[in-house]
């Protein structure tokens, strides 16, 4: 997982490499974002407003509502937006989750 001094950002690159593994990739866009701009293939568009409810889901529901398993806060999981500020913002609520 991503300590605290670690540098959170990683490339396009990087990405591509962690999705090879099981990272969970959340993608904190609107929705009407990911319509006009395009869904990035094996991630899960999760709003940044509705992040910190989804995080704190019983599991089930999570899965039903996303078609995804729902990360233990153990999982390696990756956010991205569009310039960066929102995936940081995501970051921060799932540290504040206990998220590793």
């Amino acid at each position: 997982g991503l300590g605290a001094a670690a540098e959170p950002s990683v490339s396009y690159q990087q990405l591509k490499d962690l999705k090879k593994a099981d990272v969970l990739h959340i993608d904190v866009r609107e929705r009407w974002e990911i319509d006009r701009f395009g869904k990035i293939p094996d991630s899960i568009n999760i709003p940044l407003g509705e992040l910190m409810e989804a995080l704190q889901m019983d599991p089930t529901e999570f899965k039903e509502r996303y078609n995804q398993k729902m990360p233990s806060k153990s999982d390696p999981v990756v956010f991205s937006c569009l310039a960066g500020t929102r995936s940081k913002q995501a970051l921060g609520f799932a540290m504040s989750l206990g998220f590793s």
